[in-house]
């Protein structure tokens, strides 16, 4: 699946993307916000840490 196929949103920090009727792709990004503004700055491998955080929790619950 190509992201433009099933691209949804963007917020802030991630980005949403419908794979299929029943299932979403919540893609955590490096971007940062602060006080509602997305700053200039990214963190490298920022998105990758709260996608394994992520992953790790959502396989406990």
């Amino acid at each position: 699946m190509s992201p433009a196929s099933g691209y949804l949103r963007s917020g802030k920090v991630r980005d949403l993307f419908a794979v299929d009727a029943d299932r979403i792709l919540l893609v955590a990004s490096d971007r940062i916000s602060a006080f509602d503004v997305v700053l200039p700055t990214e963190i490298p491998d920022k998105g990758r840490v709260l996608t394994g955080l992520s992953r790790y929790w959502f396989e406990r619950t």
